[in-house]
């Protein structure tokens, strides 16, 4: 899942971000309520963990704003006011659940895997497709033309990665920063292996009906073409 974290402190922002990824989680981050915001309209994440006291703009006016727009993405709130009245009016504010700190990871986890499932399963966008080619992201299943494709957990992240950007040219820097989380190019072909793996169980079983695509000096990209 790609989350967006909205977290000013540096040291809570790095203990969260590590155990998101180590989750399996892709994860940006925006130190301030106003960057928040703008990533927020700017891209398309399955959900959002927003610190209530940020700079710029509180974490309640920024979930006022989204909700504005109309957009039901699940929004779990982090806060050291953890007064019943305190996590009564972040709900109210439009907050899926409302965490109190300190808090347990692990219940952190656990919450944000409840907020995001019931968001698919009341707007039923837990389908990832493209063409023939379908990832469902409750069942991690894969499958093309009705064939169920067996694929390894970093060739199914960079499949899922894939399919979130469709017809669009990825650069091998977006993908060691959303599915290795390099922040450098570490001059490994380690890309080029799994692009490799991945075509060869989402292309070769199906000739003539090529969807991953090398764009030479550029990157990769994935499209259906009819």
């Amino acid at each position: 899942m790609h989350i967006l974290l909205v977290e000013d402190d540096n040291e809570t922002a790095s203990y969260l971000i590590k155990g998101l990824k180590e989750s399996g989680h892709v994860v940006d981050r925006a130190s301030d309520g106003k960057e928040g915001l703008f990533m927020a309209f700017d891209s398309n994440f399955d959900a959002l963990i927003v610190d209530r006291m940020l700079p710029e703009l509180d974490g309640l006016t920024l979930i006022t704003k989204i909700r504005e727009k109309n957009s039901d993405i699940p929004i779990i709130i982090l806060s050291a006011l953890g007064e019943v009245d305190e996590r009564v009016k972040g709900l109210k504010y439009g907050a899926d659940d409302y965490l109190a700190k300190p808090f347990s990871f692990s219940e952190l986890l656990a919450r944000l895997d409840a907020v995001i499932r019931r968001n698919q399963h009341e707007n039923n966008n837990s389908l990832l497709e493209l063409g023939d080619l379908k990832l469902d992201l409750l069942s991690r299943r894969v499958e093309r033309e009705g064939q169920i494709i067996d694929l390894q957990p970093r060739e199914y992240k960079l499949l899922e990665f894939l399919l979130r950007r469709p017809n669009q040219v990825v650069t091998r820097t977006m993908l060691l920063e959303g599915v290795w989380e390099y922040h450098f190019d570490p001059q490994t072909n380690v890309i080029d292996v799994h692009i490799s793996r991945l075509r060869s169980k989402i292309d070769k079983p199906f000739k003539g009906k090529q969807m991953l695509f090398t764009e030479r000096g550029a990157g990769y990209a994935l499209r259906y073409d009819e």
